[in-house]
């Protein structure tokens, strides 16, 4: 069909032989589903597969789910020590003994582990007044710890006199508003899994006991913190130390790092605030909420119950799907319903298989080119299923020099470009080691924001913004902004630090670099060359400098004694490394030390001149103070000579003054006038007291 346009030549193909096109040139790709023969699963079936695609085209598989009889479970308890809390914490204790009985019929080898939380430390969220920072409770006279965002205190043991004796150690805190920061905790209990010391073959669940709820994301924003949670374990001796500095996950956040960790999360929950909890559990696949009691009697049946309403369901959750792959999930229930994947099967008794049936179809050649996969993740489980998706988007190339030439020839440039023949393999090669994805040995593949494809990084996306690079490490969101502006519209974001275009600086690439000039002195100097230009202003290296051009330096030489090898440049016969080194480092000076006698030596003998003359003048000041106090002590003897000759004889004195005033207190009253009596005494006469 030479001459026609590549569109018109793919149809049925009853229509192209009618058109004249001959059968030996038609190429019709088959669909392929291949399963992995190597199996290494047993609860999930097939751990692998493969399947051949080109666009328009769909496969289907069936997906069996078969949970054991019985699981390890690991049970890591999650507190909220605010000061509400107190009685609850208190049940704690007696909880372990009682919980390990009643888990032995449906669980082995049960192990607890603790931790607790309260919020971030900062205004508003806790009291910052100096006597409340370390005691959030010293207004009701009580000793509480100091607030927290997470603290690790037990790792998952299977002793309970530890889990006992941990919860027994365990004080109160507080807080100022009512939510908590428990789902930041719950993140990074999620996943610190070498801290927490979840085991991949277990069951984890992760119960989170609080009375109130929890901040979300973008409410740190009160505090002034707007770096978005990275999904990262951040402990440092087992104390979460980004929870001043980094926002509250979000709850698609959390769903993901949940499902990835495969825990389970039991929200028990005590007061009107179970509703709230409640209302989230489609947001959050894989989770119950259950209400606590007064003073949580019913905890350890709480647990029992959520456990086992957790193994009673079995759901599916599809991951990394490519925008032009289209996965459908139907569950087949025991009981003969047909539920959706995300639906699944509820009330499935004992070790009852779930089967699923899994269609995948590509809907257009993507972005991503050649080999793409999918993940579907049975919630809760440690096993998963992985579907890799070769696409046929093109001409076969390899069948003959012919054909070859034909298919090449006839491809557009773009087409070209993505037909990468080799061999008898198209649309991709064998993937490359993983550490090609990796910016230096020992970082994450990807930097922990993509995955890695034919040794080349797919960056995940995100509704935060792009996350780019040959690494990942770049993206367009986590860096300052100014006036409302990412890096003032004038640089790129890269490992959350703004790099500037050519002519911007500052940390936001706020300040343009032409404001240097304002930094710049009489000599040509940049901050008197001790210190650096930011925005215009001029920020002295050394705090002991200052000025506007930090041209006060009190530790600095002399100008004299930091240019005395300027004097050399006027010498005749000067080689020309020396008159080069005069011409980069004494240009501007020159003219100043014509006489070298002008300048201050730093000869010894100077200093002894200088000591010399400080003794000289100290020892005159010294005598002038010595005559001025003499002086001063004489002129004051003298007086008090003076004021001998004014004494007043002690007779006279005697009759001057009156006797001793009369101690009796007299009270009159106002409702008899006339029994008040007023005796007139004459001055020369004496008072005396009545007894």
């Amino acid at each position: 069909m030479a001459g026609t346009k590549q569109k018109e030549r793919c149809d049925i193909v009853s229509y192209l032989i009618k058109r004249g096109c001959s059968a030996d040139f038609i190429e019709s790709p088959e669909v392929s589903v291949t399963v992995d023969s190597n199996e290494v699963n047993i609860q999930v079936t097939p751990g692998e597969v493969s399947i051949q695609l080109h666009p328009g085209s769909e496969a289907s598989f069936m997906l069996k789910v078969r949970p054991l009889e019985k699981y390890p479970v690991d049970l890591y308890y999650l507190v909220d020590v605010s000061a509400s809390m107190h009685k609850n914490i208190e049940k704690l204790n007696s909880i372990g003994f009682d919980l390990s009985r009643k888990m032995e019929d449906i669980a082995i080898d049960l192990r607890l582990g603790y931790g607790s939380y309260v919020d971030k430390t900062v205004s508003p969220y806790i009291s910052i007044h100096p006597e409340r920072i370390h005691n959030q409770c010293s207004d009701y006279n009580m000793d509480c710890m100091p607030p927290h965002g997470y603290i690790h205190v037990l790792s998952l043991t299977d002793k309970i006199a530890e889990f006992r004796s941990a919860i027994n150690k365990q004080k109160i805190s507080g807080n100022i508003d009512t939510p908590e920061g428990g789902f930041d905790a719950m993140l990074q209990a999620a996943v610190c899994q070498s801290h927490i010391g979840w085991r991949k073959e277990a069951k984890r669940l992760l119960l989170m006991m609080t009375d109130q709820t929890s901040h979300l994301a973008l409410d740190s924003k009160l505090a002034g913190i707007v770096i978005p949670n990275d999904g990262n374990c951040h402990l440092k001796d087992n104390v979460y130390v980004k929870a001043t500095s980094m926002e509250h996950p979000s709850l698609g956040q959390l769903s993901e790092k949940l499902i990835d960790n495969n825990i389970n999360v039991i929200f028990a929950v005590q007061g009107s605030q179970f509703h709230w909890y409640k209302d989230l559990l489609p947001l959050l696949p894989g989770t119950v909420a259950k209400q606590i009691e007064s003073q949580a009697p019913n905890l350890s049946d709480l647990v029992v119950e959520a456990y086992e309403k957790l193994l009673s369901e079995v759901k599916v959750q599809v991951e990394k799907a490519a925008q032009e792959v289209k996965v459908n999930v139907t569950a087949i229930c025991p009981d003969g319903s047909r539920k959706t994947g995300l639906e699944g099967c509820k009330n499935v008794k004992g070790t009852a298989e779930v089967l699923f049936n899994i269609s995948i179809a590509l809907k257009g050649f993507g972005t991503t080119q050649g080999r793409k996969y999918v993940m579907l993740k049975p919630l809760g489980f440690n096993e998963s299923t992985r579907v890799n998706i070769h696409t046929r988007c093109a001409c076969q190339c390899e069948d003959s020099g012919k054909h070859k030439r034909i298919c090449v020839n006839e491809l557009s440039e773009e087409d070209a470009e993505m037909s990468n023949c080799k061999g008898k393999t198209f649309g991709f090669t064998k993937e490359s080691p993983s550490d090609q994805c990796k910016m230096q040995a020992d970082h994450l593949i990807c930097n922990g924001q993509g995955d890695c494809v034919d040794g080349k990084c797919i960056c995940h996306k995100t509704k935060l913004g792009i996350i780019y690079g040959k690494y990942c490490e770049k993206d367009d969101f986590s860096c300052s902004y100014y006036l409302g502006r990412l890096c003032a519209d004038n640089g790129e974001c890269e490992d959350g630090k703004c790099k500037c275009f050519g002519g911007w600086e500052g940390d936001r690439c706020q300040c343009s670099s032409s404001l240097q000039k304002h930094c710049m002195n009489s000599n040509g100097q940049i901050c008197s060359g001790r210190g650096t230009c930011v925005c215009g202003r001029c920020k002295c290296t050394d705090p002991s400098n200052f000025g506007r051009l930090c041209e006060f330096c009190p530790s600095c030489r002399t100008t004299c004694s930091d240019k005395r090898h300027c004097v050399s440049c006027h010498h005749s016969n000067l080689s020309q490394i020396t008159l080069d080194q005069c011409g980069s480092s004494c240009a501007y000076r020159v003219h100043n030390t014509e006489q070298p006698s002008e300048c201050v030596s730093n000869d010894p003998s100077h200093f002894k001149t200088f000591f010399k003359n400080f003794v000289i003048t100290f020892l005159i000041g010294l005598i002038n103070i010595l005559i001025i106090w003499r002086i001063l002590l004489q002129w004051n003897n003298n007086k008090i000579k003076s004021s001998a000759d004014y004494r007043v004889s002690a007779t006279k004195k005697d009759k001057m003054f009156l006797p001793t005033v009369c101690t009796k207190t007299v009270t009159y009253r106002r409702d008899k006038p006339e029994e008040i009596n007023i005796k007139q005494v004459q001055v020369n006469e004496t008072f005396k007291c009545s007894s």
